[in-house]
């Protein structure tokens, strides 16, 4: 029996050169058009292959899985300022109640009593909980973040996205994420 599977439920992993995810969340991921392509121009090497195959007139070959870069891109040593990350930092979730429902970011110290949107400054938040804090300062509602706001590096980031998988995983990539995990004996 032969099970055909659409080619966009087929996305590549991309590894470095040295065989690690560029990144973790979002887990680095092409489209099976762009692994093609990239194939084609000689950019990766295949590391493994789905079972599907996708045919021209003069051209087969099986979708690639897990594609790794033949140049090593050195990472980013700074992770971008943005909503996203300041999410990911704070492991998705309020710094005030630990809700996980609703979240925009607040800044510990407001904006009106000379607070900067940074990453030292900027939490987490749901909803309820900012508007109830608005405009005041931690110890005039006794609302305090419960860790301080930090600028994180790449490391701590990827580190907190292993913890947020995404819905699928393809059993042909779970060689190459989560490699420090606990062995079992």
């Amino acid at each position: 029996m032969t099970i055909h599977v659409s080619p966009e439920a087929c996305p590549a992993l991309v590894l470095n050169a040295d065989y690690r995810p560029l990144s973790y969340y979002p887990l680095s991921l092409w489209s099976w058009q762009d692994a093609i392509k990239a194939v084609c121009l000689e950019r990766v090497n295949i590391v493994s292959e789905y079972d599907t195959i996708i045919h021209s007139p003069s051209f087969q070959m099986r979708l690639p899985s897990v594609v790794s870069l033949k140049d090593y891109v050195k990472p980013a040593r700074h992770p971008a300022f943005t909503r996203f990350n300041v999410f990911l930092r704070d492991r998705f979730q309020c710094q005030y109640c630990g809700a996980r429902e609703e979240l925009t970011f607040d800044h510990v110290i407001p904006r009106s009593k000379g607070g900067l949107t940074t990453w030292e400054n900027v939490v987490a938040a749901c909803a309820p909980c900012n508007l109830r804090k608005a405009n005041r300062l931690p110890s005039e509602i006794r609302m305090f973040p419960h860790q301080a706001p930090y600028a994180p590096s790449v490391h701590d980031l990827h580190n907190n996205g292993r913890a947020f998988p995404p819905n699928h995983l393809h059993r042909s990539w779970l060689d190459y994420l989560y490699w420090d995990i606990e062995l079992e004996p």
